[in-house]
């Protein structure tokens, strides 16, 4: 590295402090045009209009739940049936277990008994 090199001044260096022109902001959506609409809305329409559109926001709102509320209620069986046969399978698995070693003792200790008999005669 050559310290002999000419500074270039275009280069900043820790001691300056450079700074960015600020982006202008948007200006925020008028809210006077939502209440206007809001306001002709309410003066025109009769009470039977707002009617059928409450029923149908709520058609449609009740819809997209449906899908919703399926997929939540399919897990959630889905989880509680899998913890279900996960503790009888344990269960299962446990009688069948003391099963074979009871059934396994009780043919040892004839099969033993036999011999012996045997043995004595």
């Amino acid at each position: 590295m050559n310290q002999n090199a000419p500074f270039d001044p275009s280069i900043p260096v820790l001691t300056e402090v450079v700074t960015e022109p600020m982006a202008p902001t948007p200006a925020p959506a008028p809210a006077p045009a939502a209440e206007g609409l809001e306001r002709r809305a309410s003066e025109r329409w009769t009470g039977e209009e707002w009617s059928v559109l409450e029923r149908r926001v709520t058609e449609r709102v009740l819809q997209q739940l449906q899908g919703r509320v399926d997929f939540v209620l399919e897990q959630r069986v889905r989880d509680a049936m899998a913890d279900a046969m996960q503790r009888t399978l344990d269960s299962f698995t446990a009688d069948l277990r003391t099963g074979l070693h009871e059934a396994l003792g009780e043919v040892v200790r004839q099969a033993v008994t036999q011999e012996l008999e045997y043995l004595r005669t």
